[in-house]
């Protein structure tokens, strides 16, 4: 019979593809002989055979969880569902990449009215076996028959308010069995049945809940994020209960064995006395710090953090850690590699490689490349932020600056995203579900919580700016407004928010770019060292250029002429071009774009000082360059001396049904030869003059996009080079130059050996490559992606991360085809996934030169090039 079902004594630390993470480093923690409580694993595979047989739990699955429920009662001499002495249990999810808050977690499971009752008698504490009870049958009916928190919250708040209290723990054991019944009345009232009371019915509830929330929304969106498949499933670990809601000798915590907001190496994290877990995540009552553990249990405290030592040594890594005390005891719930902020991740692995913990190659693989985003991005600027005042302060729970519009709700905040509004989302506290509003916004901020709540968390893996805890804050959610003393802050209102010091503006502030200065600039020496594919960007500008260089890009590998084309200075001499009735009148209007063209290239050169330069010649269909509306073909015609209905004449003449697969690219220089000349003498004369200016070595390198035939590309090149020959030869300038092209048709990939013949280096258009060989319009495909996400039909849009079993293989025929015709032919990737971390990971494999992205993703396409390496370097 297949294996479902492992003990934590059965695994070890490099299962987790089978136990997920968090079973497996529990296995870990158990045989480095940790006080863990004990308990099981249910695999991912148990998970996956889940769905595949319909959502339901297969027989011989349900009976290995009973088999390993009895080895459990054995190893810790209490007896599941028995009142004399009962074995309470959590249910926890766990795959095998982490996802912090994404799943489900059910705690106490086990009790009913009669357990409950001796529970509190064994204990002599019927307050705490009452608040446990009351937590149990809360989180079931959330998580396992999804009735929904608020209704519970509502009997809590009215509860208090009756006895006049303002916390939780000020409730006696009478008020919670009186809340327990309250809650059983409410799941009966809500779902027409009573509450479980048989913990067998429960154990597999739970099971099932957490299989289920593999696949709820917010794990969904998580994984699409952060590129896990769905077909890898989570694991479930039922573990023994411990308490740390006994009383004032017992408290639950989350630590971490440095700081994960800036990476300061020493233990950091926060607890709570008389709590459970999740009151500390949860953000309902405000934490202490693990400080003041050491004065309240002096020898718990140095008993766990000789084990966060212990555990950060033997995983490499800083450890995010869960424990409950009981009774003075201290129990390790969890450990996980924890989330950090870019500038955290920076120092922790510089500063670990300079303790002599990781090699270099080790430490390039501890940063996430998207984590380098953060430090790309604006801050406030220093000048403005002196006349600033805050009007209140938080805790500094995800670094960088945010200002947006205040919304209230994740819904809002993404439709007004989704309609170029900057937004900051303002919550009494996050939860789950908030995670679509949270990845839409550009910094977040709560009431309630730690910074080691569920916002303070999730934001520093996505490296959004959080600001948690703003106490002050008073909340009409309802309403649509907060309030900070007698300011009154409404939907739609500006405020900006620094999640470097926690404090709180209202109105906008300036941002500056980042500087990235010291670990960045170590880290990113490294990187350099250890990679081989290069680095290169997409820019058109000089601008652009210039600051993709000091991002460390080594060349330009797409220069799109066509961008250059509509700014106002030259848009009339290319719409005289496009109207022009001969060749004529063609070559007068290019004699006009030719000194325009040639500036800009020579910007361009000037700005790279002598990297590689790869400029695209025209590529858009020529309709694009002409005005649509009545009143702009009116203004345009009298511009241009022609009459209204001859201007409409040549719209309606250059309109295609499909332009993306029309009039376009090489067919463009192929009928109008004139128009590769003029671009040919704009870049040949433009690197002879800064060439001549500078001393610099100058080999401009010439695109022609869309081929799709050997013909086409031989005939667009003799156009090229002999022109660019005569001018060369005039010039008295030794200059080489080197004629390629675009592959982002499939036919040219599939040819790609004959193309090659003329063809001296390829760049891959993976985004035409990608629209071409899945069918989809790039423009409009996501009207359908969501339906295909829902549908499991597709994981991930392919125009973000290149699909490797289909694209990916033409781009890898087309590498093979071209250096079987050419040894020495040059490759490099120019569409956007260039700078998607999975995908340079695929363009290192197959052998390309370089990538090309946009300036902002270079320090990404970097880092993911050198992992890349990195990877096959360690695995040797």
């Amino acid at each position: 019979m297949h294996k479902y079902v492992y003990l934590f004594s059965e695994g070890n630390g490099n299962m987790r593809e089978l136990l997920g993470g968090k079973g497996a480093n529990l296995a870990e923690m158990t045989n480095l002989g940790m006080p863990v409580p004990q308990g099981f694993t249910i695999s991912t595979e148990a998970c996956t055979r889940y769905y595949e047989d319909g959502e339901k739990i297969a027989q011989d699955i349900e009976d290995q969880i009973y088999e390993y429920l009895k080895k459990m009662e054995e190893i810790t001499g209490k007896k599941f569902g028995d009142p004399h002495n009962p074995l309470l249990v959590s249910v926890r999810s766990g795959s095998r990449a982490s996802m912090p808050g994404m799943m489900d977690t059910i705690l106490n499971l086990g009790l009913n009215d009669e357990v409950v009752e001796s529970f509190a008698k064994i204990t002599g504490n019927p307050r705490f076996a009452y608040d446990s009870y009351r937590r149990f049958i809360q989180m079931y009916s959330d998580v396992v028959m999804e009735v929904g928190k608020k209704y519970f919250e509502e009997l809590i708040d009215e509860m208090k308010a009756e006895k006049g209290v303002k916390l939780d723990t000020e409730l006696d054991a009478d008020d919670l069995k009186k809340l327990a019944e309250q809650f059983k009345d409410e799941y009966k009232a809500k779902l027409g049945v009573d509450f479980p009371s048989d913990p067998r019915e429960q154990l597999m509830g739970a099971v099932k809940a957490v299989f289920r929330s593999w696949n709820n929304q917010r794990a969904i969106v998580y994984r699409r994020m952060n590129d896990i498949p769905s077909s890898w499933g989570t694991a479930v670990n039922v573990q023994a209960m411990v308490f740390g809601n006994t009383g004032d000798e017992s408290g639950t915590g989350v630590a971490f064995t440095r700081n994960p907001a800036t990476g300061d190496p020493h233990l950091y994290g926060e607890f709570l006395m008389n709590a459970q877990g999740e009151d500390v995540v949860a953000g309902i009552r405000t934490p202490q710090s693990i400080d003041q553990l050491k004065e309240v249990m002096p020898e718990v405290y140095d008993q766990f953090a000789a084990i966060a030592d212990k555990l950060e040594k033997h995983y490499k890594d800083m450890q995010d850690m869960e424990f409950t005390i009981e009774k003075g005891k201290l129990y390790m719930l969890q450990t996980r590699n924890g989330k950090r902020t870019a500038q955290a991740a920076l120092k922790i692995a510089v500063d670990m490689v300079d303790e002599g913990m990781l090699t270099k190659e080790e430490a390039i693989m501890k940063v996430e490349p998207k984590q380098l985003d953060a430090l790309l991005h604006p801050q406030f600027d220093a000048e403005s932020l002196k006349a600033a005042i805050p009007v209140t302060k938080g805790l500094p729970a995800s670094p960088g600056a945010a200002c947006g519009k205040v919304y209230f709700t994740a819904a809002e905040a993404v439709a007004a995203a989704e309609n170029g509004n900057k937004v900051v989302l303002v919550r009494l506290e996050t939860s789950p579900e908030d995670i679509e509003g949270m990845a839409a916004a550009q910094g977040v901020m709560t009431v309630r919580g730690g910074m080691t709540s569920h916002a303070a968390v999730v934001a520093r893996g996505m490296g959004t700016c959080c600001v948690a805890g703003c106490g002050e804050v008073k909340m009409n959610e309802e309403e649509k407004y907060f309030l900070i003393g007698d300011k009154k802050v409404c939907e739609g209102d500006y405020i900006s928010i620094d999640g470097s010091t926690g404090n709180v503006y209202l109105g906008e502030i300036k941002t500056v770019p980042a500087s990235m200065t010291g670990d960045f600039g170590r880290f990113m020496g490294w990187a350099d060292e250890i990679r081989t594919l290069k680095v290169c960007t997409n820019a058109d500008t000089p601008r652009d250029a210039e600051q993709a260089v000091r991002f460390g890009a080594e060349g330009i590998g797409l220069c799109r002429t066509e961008h250059m084309f509509f700014e106002a200075d030259r848009i009339k001499a290319v719409r005289e071009m496009i109207v022009s009735k001969n060749e004529e009148q063609r070559r007068k209007a290019l004699e006009k774009l030719l000194p325009m063209q040639r500036g800009d290239f020579e910007g361009l050169f000037m700005a790279m000082g002598g990297r590689p330069v790869t400029i695209r010649f025209l590529d858009p269909p020529l309709h694009e360059f002409l005005p649509q509306e009545e009143g702009d073909i009116i203004e345009i015609a009298g511009e241009m001396n022609m009459s209204v209905a001859d201007l409409k004449q040549i719209i309606a003449d250059l309109h295609e049904f499909n332009p993306m697969l029309g009039h376009r690219g090489c067919r463009l220089a192929v009928t109008y030869p004139e128009i590769a000349e003029m671009q040919t003498r704009a870049v040949i004369e433009a690197a002879i003059n800064v060439k001549k200016a500078t001393g610099l070595d100058i080999e401009p390198e010439i695109m022609i996009p869309l081929v799709g035939m050997v013909n086409e590309l031989k005939f667009v090149k003799n156009v090229v080079t002999k022109t660019a020959d005569e001018i060369i030869a005039q010039s008295g300038v030794e200059m080489k130059y080197l004629v390629g092209t675009m592959i982002e048709i499939p036919r040219a990939a599939v040819t790609a050996d004959e193309i090659a013949q003329e063809a001296e280096f390829f760049s891959f258009g993976t985004n035409d490559l990608t629209q071409m060989g899945f069918g989809f319009s790039r423009d409009d495909v996501g009207k359908i992606l969501n339906a295909y996400y829902d549908k499991k039909i597709m994981e991930r849009d392919p125009f973000a991360s290149l699909d490797q079993d289909g694209i990916g293989q033409l781009v890898k025929m087309a590498v093979e085809k071209g250096k079987k015709t050419r040894p020495d032919i040059k490759l490099g990737v120019c569409g956007e996934h260039g700078g998607d971390p999975a995908s340079v990971e695929f363009f290192h494999k197959i052998g390309l030169n370089y990538v090309s992205c946009s300036p902002y993703r270079v320090p990404i396409a970097r880092l993911a090039a050198a992992q890349a390496r990195a990877k096959e370097l360690l695995n040797k």
